[in-house]
């Protein structure tokens, strides 16, 4: 039994519509690139797709004249794209080489003074055991930093502003309830049943001035309980 055909890969294609803009050297629209493609094994439905890769990677032109847009390409004109490819290739070759060379340079500028010795040994050894130190204070630190001072202050201005803004709302519903009786007298029993419904009982009022411990005394009661 015979194999199915295999279709065209996409590089095929590209060579198979090329070589109908090379053996004519001539300018064509899409609709009869189409009709050309199936002579070369290209299906009609994927000449679109091809020129515009083509178009895309400059081995094909086009350009619109009047309502149309034609499609060229020269052998020249795939000979020019290929050479600045390997022109733009070459130059960042050189550049990679140049490069490492600087690394190889650094490289070895950094082993010197780093050769293994027993005093290097002993360095990074001492090294290790500061950083470890130094954690370890980072991290005891971490269990004071509740008492900081400047985290109590900000703490406690924190609390006054909203304290400030409680009351600032409280005052509002209060004005809000006072203009409700004043426009609503004949609905005075549904609002009250709404201002239970949300909370706003016979006690609510306004919050006391708060007093925040000094962070003095807070320390003094830390000493106390720590000899």
């Amino acid at each position: 039994m015979q194999s199915k055909k295999r279709g065209l890969s996409l590089d095929e294609k590209r060579e198979k519509i090329l070589q109908i803009f090379y053996d004519s050297q001539d300018f064509f629209l899409l609709k009869e690139l189409e009709k050309l493609g199936p002579k070369k094994g290209v299906i009609s439905q994927s000449v679109k797709d091809v020129v515009q890769s083509l178009v895309d990677d400059d081995l094909v032109s086009k350009d619109k004249i009047g309502t149309s847009v034609y499609f060229w390409s020269l052998p020249s004109c795939a000979g020019n794209q290929l050479r600045n490819v390997y022109c733009n290739l070459e130059s960042d070759l050189q550049s990679s080489k140049k490069r490492y060379a600087e690394l190889v340079d650094r490289c070895d500028g950094l082993k010197k003074g780093r050769e293994e010795s027993d005093d290097r040994e002993e360095a990074l050894a001492d090294l290790k055991a500061i950083e470890l130190k130094h954690s370890e204070l980072k991290e005891e630190m971490g269990q004071y930093a509740d008492n900081d001072p400047a985290a109590f202050e900000a703490m406690k201005t924190a609390i006054e502003v909203a304290h400030a803004a409680a009351n600032r709302w409280t005052d509002n519903i209060f004005t809000l309830r006072q203009w409700c009786s004043n426009n609503f007298p004949e609905a005075k029993e549904q609002l009250e049943n709404m201002y239970k419904e949300m909370g706003i009982t016979d006690d609510f009022d306004y919050l006391e001035p708060l007093s925040v411990v000094p962070l003095s005394s807070v320390d003094h009661q830390i000493l106390e309980s720590n000899p």
